[in-house]
């Protein structure tokens, strides 16, 4: 028997099935051709960018986008654009997916936990959006998961979004170094966003 500290290989292998998930002002669903500008500001503005590596340059984004095609961004199960629910427009993107066993910062030895990703438009910041958008993913996952831990490394320069972990029953664990700065490592237990 496996506990939420150490699931077992079946329950690290099973990602969220759910392909649109909706909340009181959001929509988490597939991403659409009109996403392009959104995706391209979420890249380049240097604010959102700041705690993730810096913005990447514009025509970067704009190549990567036309090779892989806007709508196949949100391909990967657990992968969502967060919109507006009355108009549609891209608010962000979640993700929702496995940590890879070779980067840093885990919880249990194999790796593989879950780990929960956001990242919201400047002009929808402060408006409670990426804590609805997370609680919505979550409490879908826990419906469909075995119990098991869920993972938010952030940097810790990055105080709004630990502030947000920690409004979402995320608990700081341990700190590590990547990327060239202390990245925070917190966690939860997925079946505590059951309702």
């Amino acid at each position: 028997m496996s506990s939420p500290n150490s699931p077992d290989t079946e329950a690290t292998s099973l990602t969220l099935s759910a392909t649109e998930i909706t909340s009181a002002r959001l929509r988490l669903r597939a991403a659409r051709e009109v996403d392009r500008d959104g995706f391209i500001e979420l890249q380049t503005d240097p604010r959102v960018r700041l705690h993730l590596g810096g913005p990447r340059p514009r025509g970067a984004v704009e190549q990567s986008l036309d090779a892989l095609g806007v709508a196949r961004v949100t391909d990967k199960p657990g992968t969502f654009v967060i919109a507006d629910r009355a108009t549609d427009q891209l608010v962000g993107t979640l993700l929702l997916h496995r940590r890879p066993a070779d980067l840093p910062g885990h919880v249990v030895e194999q790796g593989g936990e879950l780990e929960l990703t956001y990242v919201l438009r400047r002009d929808a910041w402060g408006a409670g959006l990426a804590f609805e958008a997370a609680t919505a993913a979550l409490r879908t996952a826990a419906s469909e998961l075995p119990d098991q831990p869920v993972l938010i490394v952030t940097q810790t320069a990055n105080t709004r979004s630990l502030a947000l972990a920690a409004r979402l029953g995320f608990r700081r664990v341990s700190t590590f170094e990547a990327y060239d700065a202390e990245q925070t490592l917190a966690v939860a237990d997925l079946h505590a966003f059951l309702v």
